[in-house]
């Protein structure tokens, strides 16, 4: 087909010509072919969206296409190498992060404020490899990740600070200390997504009571406790783990 993508995907251009026919489109066809643009685009961040945040950032523009539907030469004319494409999805994610933080400085009590903050970002990591990925290697767009870091941060700070002053939270916590505790509930998500994908939650509350300056008793785990045989599946399908044993695999024909 004329116009067609790699991979025998339908092209913008090519869909649009094929849906015209010769001499058949409306009056206003470079119309018509922005409005499919921006849909194609939408559709692209839709589905880079999923895989990059259930595969991470192994994850290629050829299956962005595929789970979008598209044609990979629609994604290529969007965004032309996966960089620009995490770019774009890291944007929207740190507004979002962004937008948490404000929301949490609204709520009455500043202990609840930190506390909201802190589960829904957790949250959005530990179900988003790709993100994490991004913020903690910086593999792509290092400016980009500096600049969030630099948004994020006076909003942090805000929160920390207030539940402080209202002697809610130990005096030396750090605002820097908050992103590295997020980083390390969603670690625990990425070594037990196969097993118990919500066991970050069991260890939220067992390091909120450890900001308390004081508490009246230990607050309650939303999760059970791993089982030994939970146990075992966790340390075989861990990341390294599994890189060990790919590792030390013979090679076919040995």
């Amino acid at each position: 087909m004329k116009g067609d993508g790699p991979a025998g995907y339908a092209s913008e251009e090519g869909d649009a010509a094929g849906a015209c026919g010769a001499g058949a489109c409306g009056p206003r066809p470079g119309r018509v072919l922005r409005r499919d643009a921006e849909r194609n685009r939408q559709r692209i961040l839709a589905a880079a969206a999923e895989v990059f945040t259930e595969r991470g950032l192994d994850a290629t523009l050829d299956d962005v296409a595929r789970h979008a539907g598209v044609g990979v030469g629609t994604v290529y004319r969007r965004f032309p190498d996966k960089a620009s494409l995490a770019d774009a999805l890291f944007d929207e994610r740190i507004d979002a992060l962004v937008a948490m933080a404000e929301r949490a400085k609204d709520q009455p009590d500043a202990w609840a404020a930190l506390v909201s903050f802190l589960e829904q970002s957790t949250e959005m990591l530990a179900g988003d490899r790709g993100l994490r990925q991004i913020l903690l290697f910086a593999a792509q767009g290092h400016d980009r990740v500096t600049s969030a870091r630099g948004r994020m941060r006076p909003a942090i700070e805000s929160l920390v600070r207030r539940a402080q002053a209202d002697g809610q939270v130990r005096a030396d916590l750090a605002a820097t200390d908050i992103p590295i505790i997020e980083f390390m509930l969603a670690a625990v998500s990425e070594y037990t997504r196969h097993v118990r994908p919500e066991l970050w939650r069991r260890f939220l509350p067992l390091i909120l009571d450890a900001l308390r300056p004081a508490r009246d008793a230990a607050t309650p785990l939303p999760e059970p406790e791993v089982s030994p045989d939970e146990m075992v599946d966790v340390l075989n399908y861990n990341p390294l783990s599994r890189h060990l044993a790919h590792k030390q695999a013979p090679s076919p024909g040995r």
